[in-house]
């Protein structure tokens, strides 16, 4: 039941990492829009602000095209500039607001996703407005060599523990997903991982 549960994307997030593309990004993600992922989080932390808003924009439209939850990372004035009601931060960003401006995050973004690798960041996550968590290390992963993977485990003690959905990050594929669903995640993130599914897509 599981395993059929996780034939298609609707269980994943795409967090894209530009350098890990060959070729042209954006026909690249068109190509990961139209296996219709349950959302994407446009990472690309190195671009200036002027140079993310405008990618962040083209890759707005691809999304709506295909009904795709959006998140931006971390840009949280851009995300309101442009429309985008979904933001997605780590715990140290979190961590850095004020009270005030994270009561603003709840009042202006449908979802807040954060980062997490700990129960302590979980607890963090909560209090500052978190609508789903991102949970890794997982697996060992290409993108963090030499950092050793939590385990399914972890996931499980988090899902009994805390009410929101948890997306599982780190190594994981398709073949891993059923594994951290029946471990009582919603689903999980993929970066380099999703380069190997859009060569099948035309």
């Amino acid at each position: 039941m599981i395993t059929s549960m996780c034939n298609s994307y609707e269980h994943t997030i795409v967090i894209t990492n530009r350098h890990l593309v060959q070729g042209d990004f954006l026909k690249q993600l068109e190509k990961v829009t139209k296996l219709h992922p349950h959302a994407l989080i446009l990472r690309e932390k190195d671009l200036t602000d002027d140079a993310y808003e405008s990618l962040a924009k083209k890759v707005f439209d691809l999304c709506k095209r295909e009904d795709i939850t959006f998140f931006l990372h971390t840009k949280i004035e851009i995300a309101r500039k442009i429309g985008c009601q979904n933001i997605h931060l780590s715990i140290p960003v979190l961590k850095g607001l004020s009270e005030t401006e994270k009561k603003a995050l709840t009042e202006d973004f449908c979802e807040i996703s954060i980062s997490c690798h700990s129960m302590e960041d979980v607890e963090i996550a909560m209090a500052g407005g978190a609508t789903q968590i991102i949970l890794g290390t997982i697996f060992e992963t290409e993108c963090k060599k030499g950092v050793l993977g939590k385990g399914v485990e972890f996931v499980r003690e988090i899902c009994q523990k805390y009410p929101l959905p948890v997306y599982a990050i780190g190594g994981m594929n398709m073949q891993r997903l059923p594994l951290v669903i029946d471990a009582g995640a919603a689903g999980c993130c993929m970066m380099s991982g999703f380069r190997r599914y859009t060569q099948t897509v035309e």
